[in-house]
């Protein structure tokens, strides 16, 4: 269906044109077309050589290949293999169109236009500058001004086959490309949503931008490999013996286990600060079956013979995204692991890999293929997710009786883990808990007990601070706790950057200001999250060290009045002026995050507060501001609007709803349904203080039945 890992393995190692010539040609039929096209390629690239001192002509034989074998388009693989000539040769996009038609012409015209925008937008390799700037702006521009999607897709392609022989240039410029990969293409493939593309881009990129710590995951899972692969095929054959069961066919489904990808990893350990072992969906199966309403009976099993993770569930199938992706998500417990199970249509599947690739790849989808959602291709972070909240986390009233080793008896609720049972002995066994033998057997902390279960756990000297297991513990002592030591860690953090923040506003040493605080009763942890708080701590310490004739000159040369600037989202608060804001890409904090700014030469980088590289700066003392957030007036409403009893209609209601920006907390479907109209009752929030201008534009989508504000009765 698309590139597998043994292709691109494949494609890395060829290093001649005749091997290239023959891969081409095991991807898509040969034509004369692309035969001409092939020889014109060579003709043009005849004398040319890349840096590892092969023919050139090898990458866009290969850029070809690798774009039949997501496309199946002819006129996309010539216009690959003729991607370069307009650029390096002599060949003009007149002589393209003249031999190969008006379609290669564009697109040939259109991979050439990309590199004009790169070489005006994208900072210079020479430069020490940070490209991530430069980058986010070459993307916009990109996703602006290229008229056909067929080109980006040509392009990505172009980037794999890049990233693929980057080891043959030197390592400044591996990190400069792999970095405009990572900020410009990988996003690009996700809006598309080729995912496979994504996915590959994203781990070659991260290997050479955080070498150590894609060692540390590579060593991590290389170390644990036979027990990953052991509990990965236990689930997986314990799922086919349930399915088969339950009166599924062998041959109605098919089971696919993998391990997350290593950027995928990475960047949940940084967002949530945690190790890799504290990662929940490490392990995933994905289940493929016929049609829709063998999902949900896939799912029904799967939830009555699992404890579902309630906070990890998501239907994308009710609710597809924007660009077509439908599967259902979600999270079981098994053993002595957490797995994450994806099911989906083969259909489903082949949209999910390719994304708009699958338009051409398989004509026949018919209108299964939907690509309305390319009309607003500009990359943005919406999403349709987090609309339902169908599972409980009280499945289950039963309790359990678990033992420590000298018998000693604890009830906990069924479904409670290791951890559950660490904090029902004592607050300080649960902080500082690392390992656990469940019948003298070694366990996860997050494995399910069950009745008469004996438990021993081992402690470490320090507390362990675990903010992404909350959810996954089922006692409010033991959430309860955990968030009680996470909201420590926060404050911590906040007491660091308030010194940096004052220090950076102050222009002044920060062990100044450190010794200043000391001395000074202030609450420094409200710093970064209280703006006034801030005015009058600057001001307090202006006062004071006026007093002090020293510091009379420093204060007339230096005001410090703190700015409000609004960008992208954010609301920056500094002295100096902000041209820009930029979110990092070694997090990516999103909307609502807990995030920390940084400025660096009039720029803010923003990090998310449990980021390990941003932990880094903060203890070097890097220049910081204060940064929130955009405050905005949200209201909340209720409405009941009449849906045309058809597939698909609830998705794109709900795409539109996106569109006004409405976000969405609660829906309800079905409510007095008929064949040919079905009710929806949705809760949401919305900027739009005006109910009568808020159901004119609904109306123009759908009928609304009832809309009333719920925050303020007397609006109703």
């Amino acid at each position: 269906m698309s590139l597998s890992q043994v292709d691109i393995e494949k494609v890395k190692h060829i290093h001649d044109v005749d091997s290239a010539t023959s891969y081409l040609f095991s991807q898509i039929t040969q034509t004369q077309t692309l035969t001409n096209a092939l020889e014109f390629s060579k003709r043009a690239h005849v004398a040319q050589f890349r840096k590892s001192g092969e023919p050139y002509i090898i990458h866009p034989i290969l850029v070809a290949s690798i774009v039949a074998s997501i496309t199946d388009d002819e006129s996309m693989a010539v216009a690959a293999l003729l991607h370069d000539v307009v650029e390096d040769t002599e060949t003009t996009i007149e002589d393209v169109g003249r031999l190969y038609g008006d379609e290669v012409a564009h697109l040939v015209e259109g991979l050439t236009k990309i590199d004009h925008i790169r070489d005006a937008e994208l900072i210079p390799s020479s430069s020490n500058e940070k490209l991530v700037v430069s980058a986010l702006s070459f993307r916009k521009m990109l996703l602006a001004s290229i008229e056909d999607v067929k080109v980006l897709v040509v392009k990505l392609c172009d980037r794999l086959h890049n990233m693929l022989t980057l080891d043959a240039l030197p390592e400044h410029k591996q990190i400069r490309i792999a970095e405009e990969t990572l900020v410009v293409y990988a996003p690009i493939s996700h809006r598309l949503g080729i995912s496979f593309l994504k996915n590959i881009l994203e781990d070659l990129s991260f290997s050479y931008l955080f070498k150590e710590e894609k060692h540390h995951i590579d060593n991590y899972l290389d170390t644990n490999f036979h027990a990953i692969e052991m509990k990965l095929n236990d689930f997986k054959q314990t799922i086919e013996r349930l399915l088969i069961t339950n009166g599924f066919d062998e041959k109605e489904f098919e089971i696919i286990s993998r391990v997350k990808h290593r950027y995928s990893i990475y960047l949940k350990m940084q967002r949530k600060g945690i190790g890799i072992d504290e990662v929940l969906d490490l392990l995933a199966i994905r289940i493929l079956t016929n049609d829709a309403v063998k999902c949900y009976n896939i799912l029904g099993l799967v939830h009555l013979n699992f404890q579902p993770l309630s906070s990890r569930f998501k239907d994308y199938i009710a609710v597809a995204k924007d660009n077509g992706y439908q599967t259902i998500h979600t999270s079981v417990f098994y053993n002595t692991a957490i797995f994450e199970v994806q099911i989906r249509t083969y259909d489903m599947h082949k949209t999910a890999e390719l994304g708009v690739a699958a338009h051409w790849k398989y004509k026949s989808g018919g209108n299964s293929i939907k690509l309305d959602w390319l009309n607003n291709l500009q990359y943005q972070n919406e999403s349709v997710e987090d609309f339902y909240e169908l599972i409980k986390n009280d499945l289950y009233s039963e309790d359990i009786a678990v033992f420590s080793p000298v018998g000693e008896a604890f009830t906990l609720p069924r479904g409670a883990v290791v951890l559950d049972y660490a904090y029902a002995v004592h607050t300080e066994v649960g902080d500082k808990a690392e390992s656990a033998l469940v019948n003298k057997t070694k366990a996860s902390l997050l494995s399910e007990l069950h009745n008469g279960d004996i438990v021993k756990i081992n402690m470490k000297d320090s507390v362990i601070t675990r903010c992404s297991w909350i959810d996954a513990v089922k006692t409010s002592k033991a959430a309860s706790t955990m968030r009680l030591n996470c909201n420590a860690r926060i404050r911590d953090i906040n007491v660091k950057s308030s010194i940096n923040i004052v220090a950076t506003a102050m222009s002044l040493n920060h062990s100044r200001v450190e010794e200043w605080f000391e001395n000074n009763n202030e609450n420094l942890s409200r710093i970064p999250c209280d703006i006034e708080h801030l005015r009058n701590v600057i001001h307090k310490y202006t006062a004071d060290i006026s007093k002090n004739s020293r510091f009379r000159k420093f204060l007339s040369k230096h005001r410090f009045r703190l700015k409000s600037s609004i960008i992208s989202g954010l609301e920056v608060f500094s002295v100096s002026s902000v041209s820009d804001v930029v979110f990092d890409y070694c997090c990516h904090p999103k909307s609502g995050d807990e995030i920390m700014a940084f400025l660096e030469k009039g720029k803010v980088h923003v990090h998310h507060k449990m980021c390990q590289h941003a932990h880094k700066k903060l203890d070097a003392h890097e220049a910081m501001v204060f940064a929130r957030w955009e405050r905005q007036n949200i209201y909340h409403y209720s409405l009941i609007a009449s849906l045309h009893n058809e597939k698909g209609a609830l998705a794109k209601f709900l795409s539109f709803l996106v569109k006004l920006d409405i976000d969405i907390s609660s829906i309800e479907l079905g409510k007095e349904s008929s064949d040919y109209v079905q009710y929806c009752e949705l809760g949401f929030e919305s900027k739009e203080a005006d109910i009568n201008t808020l159901r004119a534009k609904i109306d123009k989508k759908i009928k609304v039945i009832h809309l009333v504000r719920t925050d303020d009765a007397y609006k109703n």
